[in-house]
This record gives C-alpha cells, structure tokens and sequence, in this order.
C-alpha cells in the first residue's frame, strides 16, 4: 500500500489551510493512499534546534548541530519526537507540506520541523543529494495558501513568481535531499475570499489530488552532470 505522511503548519484548527489539509487526505486515502498526518501546533512542536535534541553528544563542548545528528541517530538518542518523525518521512512514499505562505517562506514552526528532522547522514550527506539524495524515490507536494491575488506572481507581475520565491524549500531543501517534487498547488487571495471562492478552491485540491500520479514535476539538477568537486561537466558535442 501506498503511504502519504502530511505535516501541516496553522495555529487555527478551523482555519482555510486545515480544510486543504483534511482535502488533500481525503483525495489520497480515496485512491488506495494509507494516511498519517503531523499537527504541528496542535503537537506542541518545538520550532528551535538546540544541543537538547540529543540525549548524548560525540562533542559536549561545542555544538555542530549537523555531526550531533548523525551521532544522536546512530546512537539512537535522538529525541523521541525528532525520530518519531523521521520514520514517518522514511516510510512514506509521499511527503505533503501544508501550510500558509508568511513573508515568502514557511511558518517558524515548519522551518523548525525542517531543521530538526532533515537529518544529516540520513537525508542527504556529502554527494548524497538530489538524485541520490537519501529521499530518492519519494515525492513531495507543497499545498499552500496565500494572501495575495493570483495576478500579483508571475515573471512579470508585481512580485515576481512564487516558485522562485519558495526555491528554497523546493529545491534547496526537498529537491536537494532527492525528493521528486510536484508542481506545488496553491490557494490566492484566501482570507478576502467568500465561501464560494473557498469551495471552488478545495473542490481544485481534491481533484487535482485525486489526479497526483500525472502532475508534472519540478526540474532538479543531475548529478550526473557535474563533476566531483560540482563543477557543470562541459557540454557534449552532438555526434555524427
């Protein structure tokens, strides 16, 4: 059976995003996906990172946060809700990211959710990245909501285009530990909007959920076109 793990980030339960997340679970489990489902504000979870994520420390006198995870993971002293996530990543074929869009970015909470379960030596390592990242083989899917109106993003609009805004979560951080990565779904103007609005945009989720195998996917780099050290290997002339 398929496996989808949703991380949701609103402190307001009833809020517009909480009906995305409900939406998008709903479409999945109605296609054969078996469900799990983060509340990060309702779990209390801890947006900080901070030598107290790990019971033991290869180095107590100084913290490099990216070593004490691999220690803390193969010493299994990792804290417990930091691994209890990182087996609910690792056993999904499909990571869902819901959430509203603040300042260009992901919530705090979502961002420290990022930090502290993206582990080192488990997601992504030395040439462990992109196409042979440790999430190889998984997809993931950013389900957001915004304020502004849809005309206000693109190359030529006010604000620029919105995947360009969000290139460090899409690429810089689900492309780069190997993820194959959806085109993300996102809701305009939604605190502005009216009810009718809101369930045409849900009803686009659903839909659009329920047709998820045919989405097109965001281009990543290949390592197979970089040299050891990163470096673009030169183009290779046409033949014949």
């Amino acid at each position: 059976m398929k496996r989808a793990h949703i991380v949701y980030a609103h402190p307001e339960p009833h809020s517009f995003v909480a009906a995305m997340r409900d939406v998008a679970g709903e479409a999945l489990a109605s296609q054969g996906w078996q469900t799990s489902i983060t509340d990060l504000h309702a779990a209390g979870f801890n947006a900080v990172a901070s030598g107290a994520d790990f019971g033991t420390r290869s180095c107590p006198e100084y913290l490099t946060y990216s070593l004490e995870q691999r220690h803390a993971w193969e010493n299994a002293s990792l804290d417990p809700h930091i691994a209890a996530e990182v087996r609910a990543v690792g056993a999904a074929d499909l990571l869902v990211l819901v959430f509203p869009i603040f300042w260009y970015s992901v919530p705090a909470q979502l961002k420290g959710w990022i930090d502290r379960v993206f582990l080192s030596g488990v997601f992504y390592g030395g040439k462990r990245i992109y196409d042979r990242g440790g999430m190889r083989g998984k997809h993931a899917m950013v389900v957001a909501s915004l304020g502004g109106r849809e005309h206000m993003f693109g190359p030529s609009a006010i604000h620029g285009d919105l995947q360009s805004m969000l290139r460090h979560l899409l690429q810089g951080t689900l492309g780069y530990v190997g993820f194959s990565v959806y085109e993300p779904f996102f809701a305009y103007h939604v605190p502005y909007v009216g009810s009718e609005e809101r369930a045409g945009m849900l009803g686009r989720l659903l839909h659009e959920m329920r047709q998820l195998e045919s989405r097109p996917l965001l281009p990543m780099p290949r390592l197979e076109d970089f040299d050891d050290q990163f470096r673009p290997k030169p183009a290779q002339a046409p033949s014949g």
